[in-house]
């Protein structure tokens, strides 16, 4: 297969009627590796929220249990990708996703940014670290099955193509980003998470490089000292370079599911769907409160 072949492919298909397996054929073939990290920092995103930040603190999954919560996510969501809608995995999957979400008072708009995210921050992250921007096709695509998914998840007023969940998704962030002491804790958890993944004396370094890949509205939103901008610019550009490597690789030819991931580490004897994500906390519906000392 030629290097540019499976995007030829691509767009020969219909981005509406065959959403899902362009969004398979771009996440698990063209850039498996990218959409891992631009759905890790679309997710870590939605923290600076402070009303989600908290419900993430209140229930402990991200700061207590890190590495299940961040595997349960990626194989739920995954699922629905590998399998497609009308899969017995994935409507098992959906309805897990859609049980955990009911156990807590979340707002729709809440629910409404965190799908923006997933739509928005692969592409961004493609077209600025990928060996190839995404094709109209592609975009097109991602927007229509993360539609179809917010409707499965019973989310109202999803945006209705790529630049609508773009715009949607600023201006939440602009309103919404700032401060909350608890919400920093899931980003340090997080973080902490992150630089486990690879041996203990990298720790200090990975956790510079990753605030190195951060915007300022995030850092802002969670106080942290901004690295140099030497530090920034030599990490981005150490990205990039990872992408034109790629370029100069042979395609891919079998897939790479979030699975098989060497980060996703909670289940080495195998999982069902079933009994992928958390619990309900007992007593704990919605975000706690802060009142004013």
């Amino acid at each position: 297969m030629r290097r540019f072949e499976r995007l030829e492919r691509i767009r020969r298909m219909d981005p509406y009627r065959e959403a899902t397996e362009i969004y398979r054929l771009s996440s698990a073939y063209e850039f498996p590796w990218d959409h891992t990290r631009a759905l890790e920092l679309a997710l870590y995103r939605t923290y600076a929220v402070p009303r989600i930040g908290r419900l993430l603190a209140a229930t402990g999954e991200l700061t207590d249990r890190s590495q299940k919560r961040y595997d349960d996510t990626a194989l739920l969501l995954d699922a629905v990708v590998e399998h497609g809608f009308a899969d017995p995995r994935a409507r098992t999957a959906i309805r897990r996703i859609n049980q955990m979400h009911r156990a807590y008072d979340i707002a729709d708009d809440d629910m409404r940014y965190v799908l923006c995210t997933f739509v928005v921050m692969p592409r961004r992250w493609i077209d600025s670290y990928g060996w190839r921007r995404l094709s109209r096709h592609e975009i097109v695509a991602s927007a229509v099955h993360y539609r179809t998914l917010g409707r499965h998840m019973g989310i109202s007023d999803i945006p209705g193509s790529y630049e609508e969940f773009e715009s949607c998704l600023d201006a939440y962030e602009e309103a919404h980003f700032g401060w909350d002491e608890d919400a920093r804790r899931v980003s340090d958890a997080t973080l902490d998470l992150m630089a486990s993944w690879y041996p203990r004396p990298l720790a200090p370094a990975l956790r510079t490089a990753t605030l190195a890949l951060l915007d300022e509205p995030l850092l802002r939103a969670f106080r942290y000292t901004p690295p140099s901008a030497a530090t920034r610019a030599w990490v981005r550009r150490a990205v990039r370079l990872r992408g034109r490597a790629v370029r100069l690789l042979p395609p891919r030819n079998a897939p790479h599911f979030a699975r098989q991931n060497r980060e996703i580490r909670s289940y080495p004897d195998g999982y069902r769907p079933a009994d992928l994500g958390t619990s309900p906390v007992p007593g704990l519906r919605g975000c706690p409160v802060r009142h004013p000392d």
